[in-house]
């Protein structure tokens, strides 16, 4: 897939670092407002969609091959149920109820970022894997066209 023309590209080149800016915004605050990790992380795979669309399948270092997404959304997973289970596997050593998904953390002032104990480290986790999911199922459809356009050559 070849890159579109120079203004798409330097309207690209401003607007995609903002709109990954604010799916960060969106994922991190979403224990206080509405969002979290699913809305935060569709709003960044769209800034990496957008980049692949607007400057080719060069931009990123894109090879045949979705491997690096695919690491990264299966490490969301895995940090994701690492730390529900984090009670069960702490609750061995400080003696409380082995409930999976206890927050475990200390809660702070309401209102704050830090205010809800672990519930912001899952809405980044599934952050991550959202954004890596959609990313490869993008780069999945892309690869499938590609190689259409070459059997008809």
């Amino acid at each position: 897939m070849k890159g579109m023309t120079i203004i798409v590209k330097k309207v690209t080149q401003i607007i995609a670092g903002v709109i990954f800016l604010y799916g960060l915004y969106i994922t991190i605050q979403g224990h206080l407002s509405p969002g979290g990790g699913f809305a935060g992380g569709t709003i960044i795979a769209g800034s990496f969609i957008l980049l692949v669309l607007a400057f080719g399948n060069d931009v990123l270092g894109l090879v045949k091959k979705e491997i690096r997404s695919s690491f990264i959304e299966a490490l969301g997973i895995f940090l994701f149920i690492l730390t529900a289970s984090g009670a069960i596997i702490l609750s061995f050593y400080l003696n409380y109820d082995k409930i999976f998904f206890k927050n475990f953390l200390t809660k702070g002032v309401p209102g704050e970022i830090v205010s809800a104990g672990f519930i912001p480290l899952l809405n980044i986790f599934i952050g991550m894997e959202v954004a890596a999911a959609l990313f490869t199922l993008f780069l999945a459809f892309v690869i499938k066209s590609e190689e259409k356009e070459e059997k008809k050559k």
